[in-house]
């Protein structure tokens, strides 16, 4: 029997099409676990399959973004140029061990480490609220803000009618919010009182559906600063919600996060990432400031770099840095993050640096707000373990805070989780410390959250039901693609 010609047709135009984007993904050069699972995901659902790839699997960020980016490139290599001359590097304060992961940091990104912060770490949203608030009531010139979300109720609103004060004033104002993050809270009246005292507002990536096949929807803005006249600034987990009044019904309890408060020119540097950003998003120019360049170069505070991660610039710089650090560790290394769905490169990084003698404790919530990364995080909780990582899950809520210490003398803080999401799709701001005080009080805070977590015994989590182990690796199998 012969096929019926349409049904020639489809099939013929299924294959034709798996050929084109088989060709496309090898091409791409995508770690290797996640073309092998797009091209499973192409083959086997026709034409679903397909569209999949198109809308989710390539970092497009649209001709226009990326004209802006490479637009600007010139601009801010200079300005990295003349921001490394006014600031100290110090590079006799920094620990050997952390040295070449400043350097290969420099290298990629272009953002030199800075001495003379004097930094602050804040876990507890009130104190948070009150120090931001009394920035922004203080600022002079200008007062820029991104979150990946803004949410009205409680303090967090207290802080935005703190930002419509310093526009009344005549501070520049300007603030972004990611586009899907921040979606309900972009269309609401507080937004609109933002608009009419004279901040400029804009929202990140845009999602609209006509350009779905052009720009990537689900590419996020998830950083979090706040940069007010050039030297103060803030960045770390949390976004500009009260935790008192955020998802309190998702069922995962309080969110537990933690924002760092800098005061030198490291504050400069998170301004240089905002103005990029701002550019990008509202086709404005790219004004980059130098902070307090006339300050005299300083040995007395803690060295800082920031490192900004995203699609539009190295894109595999994070990734590329976590693993040196992780692979630099000889004692000690804790992580904290919500969300743990490594890839096969993170994880070897892990078990390698237990096996090797290294006590690695990975602290993560019990409850996740979301079920795929519930699942597909706990599936790799047996072979950590096995290698001799110690796993504690956090009982306390939702624990957001994204940490790494190293050794006691060197910390990564901000934004970015251990999940290929993090790591490739978004926007983020990390911050590299080389500062034996304030990786020590990070280490405390880590120590808090180890007080309210249960550790996982190897032994007992294996009998855990089959029915159980079967669905964590088959979400595990989706690793790749979240």
């Amino acid at each position: 029997m012969f096929l019926h010609p349409l049904s020639t047709l489809v099939l013929v135009t299924h294959w034709l099409i798996v050929s084109v984007l088989f060709a496309r993904v090898i091409m791409k050069r995508l770690p290797v676990g996640v073309s092998l699972a797009w091209l499973a995901v192409i083959a086997s659902a026709p034409f679903v399959g397909a569209a999949l790839y198109l809308l989710m699997a390539e970092r497009r960020l649209g001709r226009q973004r990326a004209a802006c980016i490479a637009s600007n490139t010139d601009k801010i290599l200079q300005w990295q140029s003349a921001l490394r001359e006014h600031t100290d590097l110090a590079a006799c304060q920094i620990d050997p061990l952390a040295d070449p992961i400043r350097l290969q940091a420099d290298h990629v990104l272009g953002f030199s480490a800075s001495a003379g912060n004097s930094i602050e770490l804040l876990d507890d949203s009130e104190s948070v609220f009150d120090a931001l608030i009394a920035d922004i009531d203080s600022a002079q010139s200008r007062c820029h803000m991104c979150f990946y979300i803004w949410h009205e109720g409680g303090r967090a609103t207290d802080v935005i009618n703190a930002l419509i004060r310093a526009a009344h004033r005549g501070v520049e104002c300007r603030a972004l919010a990611d586009a899907f993050g921040s979606k309900t809270f972009l269309g609401g009246a507080l937004a609109r009182r933002l608009r009419d005292a004279g901040v400029e507002f804009a929202a990140a990536l845009p999602t609209e559906l006509k350009r779905a096949f052009f720009v990537r929807r689900d590419l996020r803005n998830h950083r979090k600063i706040v940069v007010i006249d050039d030297r103060i600034a803030y960045s770390g987990s949390l976004n500009l919600v009260d935790p008192q009044f955020f998802k309190q019904g998702a069922g995962v309890g309080k969110w537990v996060d933690a924002i760092m408060r800098i005061t030198g020119p490291a504050a400069a540097a998170l301004d240089g990432v905002f103005a990029l950003d701002w550019a990008i998003e509202t086709g404005g120019s790219c004004d980059l400031h130098m902070g307090d360049s006339d300050r005299e170069p300083s040995h007395i505070g803690s060295v800082v770099q920031v490192v900004p991660s995203g699609p539009g610039l190295r894109p595999d710089a994070i990734h590329q840095l976590l693993l040196t650090a992780i692979y630099a560790a000889r004692r000690e290394l804790v992580l904290t993050t919500p969300y743990f769905v490594p890839d096969d490169a993170i994880l070897t990084a892990l078990m390698s640096a237990a096996l090797r003698g290294v006590e690695v404790t990975l602290i993560v919530p019990v409850r996740s707000d979301s079920l795929l990364i519930r699942y597909a995080s706990v599936a790799h909780f047996d072979e950590l373990m096995s290698a001799g990582v110690n796993i504690a899950r956090f009982e306390g809520g939702l624990l957001h805070t994204k940490s790494l210490t190293i050794d006691g003398v060197m910390s990564i803080f901000g934004s970015v989780n251990l999940d290929m999401r993090s790591l490739w799709l978004n926007f983020e701001i990390s911050l590299f410390v080389y500062d034996a005080a304030f990786t020590k009080r990070l280490k405390d805070l880590q120590n808090q959250y180890l007080s309210k977590t249960t550790l996982l015994d190897l032994e007992e989590w294996r009998r855990r039901p089959a029915s159980r182990r079967f669905v964590e690796n088959s979400f595990r199998l989706l690793g790749p693609l979240l």
